[in-house]
């Protein structure tokens, strides 16, 4: 039991964030991208009632906006929407829970999947749309430079001959008229933005989202698509958007790719934006995504910004299930969820952690659902296997056996010696290289590939000999 006050003890981090001005928590909405950006991490595939179980999980915990992805690329991505719009019409989802699904900025897409939504008796209304398209200059000329050209009837062989304002305004053309076609079709709700935003020229981006706008898109989405954003960048690119379109609320979209997503994710919210995406675990293509847990905790502990509804308690049962569906281990020291961290060995934290949990341990571990607890081994103190050992004091008791100083001590060293002798075994190296071998045998290869067409082409000659 401490004497003073924590407050007379430790500096909180508070101290240094308090004054910062960040948009009203109330206004601030959790965009949760597990299902398509997360599931786009190699080897990760859910199956349609998995990403129902992780919906009503997401829901639960007080997601406010859920990216199912793509229903017009697969069957199975139309029943998993199907299962999450059921589930929801049966108030196994919140009310409010936004479902968001993709399409590129092309009215094929958008008929392919105003089509499955019609087979399965969904209402245009009853959805999101996201219409994208891309935003940089490598991507406009580059990535979907022949297609613009194309919709204009040019041939490829003007493509490198084009100067690049050509492809920029193709590129808003394009999407202005995705987001007209989707509203003559009934869709009320657009969010539309432009991939690898963080690269482009920041008026471009401010073109990009004023005219999306004015053709009747609802939620501007800027993403950092490479992960290449720095805070000083960030808030230079999320002020001036902001600042230039402050009707609307926007969404931002940050990887992971040198660390800073979570980092990246505050600092555009601290300067205006109000929706913000991030996925379990951070997975996600490459580095993955902003992690859902090390975002809204920072949020929470080192900003004092309480997200209203949210149970940070059910992170810890939120991440074993995903974790489980994904087959994707969570690093055992991930911040805040990982499974080791808050588990002590070492003497001199624990006997810390002994006196109070505070004098090193900077997040309350029942907060996210986790509980403190200690290990032994070759670095555990006589405090620590004293503790351990009064905790089953009534057992030992019953067993014959006396806790004393000198028995203390020998349960000590012998502790220590099993545990050099379990290191010495060579048994978790043989695990690793077989959850490596594992993970890279998951995806299918270049020899998948050619087996394939093999396959297909014999097929194919027996169909032609049948006709």
């Amino acid at each position: 039991m401490l004497r003073e006050p924590i407050e007379q003890l430790l500096h909180s981090p508070l101290e240094f964030t308090k004054d910062i001005k960040f948009p009203d928590p109330r206004e601030l909405r959790i965009y949760d991208s597990t299902l398509r950006d997360g599931e786009q991490m190699p080897g990760v595939a859910y199956t349609p009632e998995q990403k129902l179980e992780i919906t009503k999980a997401l829901s639960d915990i007080g997601v406010h906006i859920i990216d199912v992805g793509f229903p017009g690329v697969s069957a199975t991505e139309q029943q998993a929407l199907r299962l999450i719009m059921e589930a929801k019409r049966r108030g196994e989802l919140r009310s409010d829970l936004e479902i968001v699904v993709m399409c590129r900025s092309h009215k094929g897409d958008i008929d392919a999947t105003l089509k499955v939504l019609n087979e399965i008796n969904i209402s245009p209304e009853e959805v999101t749309f996201f219409i994208f398209t891309t935003a940089s200059n490598l991507h406009n000329k580059y990535k979907i430079g022949k297609t613009l050209l194309h919709r204009e009837g040019i041939s490829d062989d003007e493509h490198e001959d084009r100067p690049i304002e050509w492809y920029k305004e193709a590129n808003l053309k394009m999407m202005e008229e995705a987001i007209r076609y989707a509203r003559s079709k009934g869709v009320t709700h657009i969010e539309f933005g432009g991939e690898d935003g963080s690269r482009a020229d920041v008026d471009y981006c401010i073109e990009l989202f004023r005219r999306g706008l004015a053709a009747g898109g609802t939620r501007p989405s800027w993403p950092d698509t490479v992960g290449v954003l720095t805070p000083e960048a960030t808030a230079k690119y999320t002020e001036e958007i902001v600042q230039a379109i402050p009707e609307v609320p926007l969404l931002v979209h940050f990887h992971n790719d040198f660390g800073f997503g979570t980092i990246n994710t505050i600092t555009a919210i601290k300067y205006g934006a109000k929706a913000f995406c991030t996925t379990v675990a951070g997975y996600g293509e490459r580095a993955g995504n902003a992690p859902l847990h090390e975002v809204v905790v920072s949020l929470k502990l080192l900003y004092g910004i309480e997200i209203p509804g949210f149970k940070y308690e059910k992170l810890h049962d939120l991440y074993r299930l995903v974790e489980k569906y994904a087959c994707m281990p969570i690093q055992a020291h991930c911040p805040i969820i990982g499974p080791h961290v808050f588990m002590h060995e070492s003497g001199i934290h624990t006997a810390g952690v002994l006196i109070d949990r505070r004098i090193y341990e900077a997040i309350p571990s029942e907060l996210v659902g986790q509980k403190t607890s200690f290990v032994y081994g070759k670095h555990s103190g006589g405090q620590i296997i004293e503790h351990g050992l009064q905790g089953m004091e009534k057992e030992l008791t019953e067993s014959g056996v006396v806790i004393t100083q000198e028995l203390i001590q020998e349960v000590t060293a012998e502790m220590k010696r099993l545990r050099e002798d379990k290191s010495k075994t060579d048994l978790l190296q043989k695990l690793i290289h077989i959850y490596h071998k594992t993970l890279d045998s998951i995806g299918l290869t270049g020899v998948d590939l050619f087996r394939v067409a093999c396959q297909m082409n014999e097929k194919l000659k027996k169909q032609e000999l049948q006709k």
